[in-house]
């Protein structure tokens, strides 16, 4: 008869001579008692099960103590996970803002009524493009005005230049006939340069975003007409913290997650800032946006930047990790006992370095091919004998 069934039996035993002990108490039912409703013989009748309850608690502890003293200490249970070493590439995650260097409003150089606007939102515009027109209040007129007396004042100092040539007429004459010709293509130019300010041109190739002032409106300088946006060149930018200052890196490795688009793409660092903001102690960086047309300037992302990569790193679960009050952080691995009767836990100091999600790398401590205690890690004890799922 194995060890179990004699405990069994012991148990059944005890129970059949306590039920039986005392035939008076048993015959009336508890339903019937709490029915019938006399307190004194329900106080009797609690004041006899609590008996039998302590009667039964101390004849099981001593056959605990009896199985435990003639069954063999097969040790305690646990699971194990053999090291190995792998790539670690460990991640920061910073939140940024799209950005581009063209997304301008464009404002107009001359005051007046904005006769024309050429342009709607949502279009596609070049460089020069005029956009729209303002009034000149008569600048064309004064421009035609010039123009006739600047092609006089030529005539009359080309014909005066070839007099002087030939040695004819005084040099004060030539030199005022090319005074004159000289300042009033001076003049014409001059208004010329006016009156291009009345015409409204894009400064780059892009897209009319926003036609912020309407036809018919007067306007001036420093009030917006327009908005011009080009999307083939936008990037992220993002403040890191200055302790990432050697590790976030140009060309470090990112990934960019949109949360409004669900969309995720990977660049790299283009550009880190040379300066630390003394108020929240942070550098700038850019990253490259690969060229996407539901990607707008101002959309906020969350970027992974890949800050350290270690080839052949050793990864463990962070919640096999302990501390002692000294601080220091230890793990446990099963080993063989020197006289090969079974395994032990073998307490192991380790160093620890960075984390990420659930794992940590070890810098110290552990070895490849070490048998690390998973299951059971914080309940077992230095030099305890144990045994794993697979062999108990």
């Amino acid at each position: 008869m194995t060890q179990k069934l004699k405990f069994l039996t012991v148990i059944l035993s005890a129970l059949l001579v306590v039920s039986c002990g005392d035939g008076n108490k048993s015959e009336v039912p508890v339903a019937d008692l709490i029915e019938e409703g006399d307190l004194s013989k329900l106080r009797e009748r609690r004041d006899a099960l609590n008996e039998d309850q302590k009667s039964l608690t101390t004849q099981i502890q001593s056959l605990d103590a009896a199985i435990q003293k003639l069954e063999p200490d097969q040790g305690a249970l646990i699971s194990v996970q053999t090291v190995k070493d792998t790539l670690f590439k460990h991640f920061i995650e910073i939140q940024g803002d799209v950005k581009t260097n063209e997304n301008v409003i464009v404002y107009p150089e001359y005051q007046g009524t904005l006769t024309r606007v050429y342009v709607k939102e949502g279009q596609r515009v070049r460089k020069g493009q005029i956009l729209g027109k303002i009034d000149d209040g008569g600048l064309s007129s004064q421009l035609s005005q010039l123009e006739v007396q600047a092609q006089l004042a030529k005539t009359t100092f080309e014909r005066q230049q070839r007099l002087w040539d030939q040695k004819i007429g005084s040099e004060i004459q030539y030199l005022q006939a090319k005074t004159n010709y000289e300042s009033s293509q001076n003049a014409v130019n001059q208004l010329k340069q006016q009156l291009a300010k009345t015409n409204v041109t894009a400064p780059f190739s892009g897209i009319v975003d926003e036609v912020i002032t309407d036809q018919g409106t007067v306007v001036a300088p420093g009030q917006g007409l327009f908005r011009v946006v080009n999307l083939g060149d936008m990037y992220i930018e993002a403040q890191i913290p200055e302790r990432y200052l050697t590790t976030v890196t140009t060309g470090k490795e990112v990934e960019i997650f949109f949360p409004v688009l669900g969309k995720t793409v990977t660049s790299t660092v283009a550009q880190t800032g040379n300066y630390i903001n003394p108020d929240n102690r942070t550098f700038r960086i850019e990253v490259n946006v690969p060229k996407d047309a539901e990607v707008k300037p101002n959309l906020n992302a969350r970027l992974k930047i890949n800050d350290y990569t270690a080839e052949d790193a050793i990864l463990i679960p962070l919640n096999v990790i302990s501390e002692d009050a000294n601080g220091d952080q230890y793990v446990y691995t099963m080993q063989p006992k020197e006289d090969g009767t079974g395994n032990i836990a073998v307490r192991k100091n380790i160093e620890t370095g960075l984390a990420q999600g659930d794992v940590v790398e070890i810098k110290n401590g552990l070895a490849v091919d070490d048998a690390l205690v998973i299951e059971g890690a914080r309940t077992v004890q230095n030099n305890q004998k144990v045994r794993t799922l697979e062999n108990q």
